[in-house]
């Protein structure tokens, strides 16, 4: 419950990455994923599950043992069916993602080289 998230990106001269720019929008909205990507806004764990970056907040004390029950859990589930799973719940959007994530690295190739990012 102590972790914070602060994507860097305009402050440093940068672009998003990671399809950043097409996820936060689409996880919470256009005004909150811009309060991160434009304005480099830094938020809490609780504010990251309410624009779900993250499903489980745990309070630090606890945190150790929770995600330790967690992963037991998910290591106790089929392995198979897990894998196809995720391949379902994914695959729909695959391509999509390997365009975005090629726009971000060129653009990120632009931003390096740029004396925005160089003085920032």
């Amino acid at each position: 419950d102590r972790a914070t998230f602060h994507p860097p990106f305009s402050q440093l001269g940068q672009s998003p990455e990671g399809c950043s720019s097409y996820l936060f929008p689409k996880m919470m909205g256009n005004g909150k994923a811009g309060e991160l990507l434009l304005f480099n806004k830094k938020i809490t764990a609780q504010e990251a599950k309410e624009r779900n970056l993250v499903t489980e907040v745990f309070p630090d004390d606890v945190f150790q043992k929770e995600t330790e029950a967690l992963l037991k859990y998910y290591g106790s589930l089929p392995p198979q069916s897990m894998a196809y799973s995720k391949t379902l719940n994914r695959d729909s959007e695959r391509e999509l993602l390997h365009k975005v994530n090629q726009a971000e690295c060129d653009r990120l190739v632009e931003r390096w080289q740029s004396k925005e990012c160089i003085n920032a």
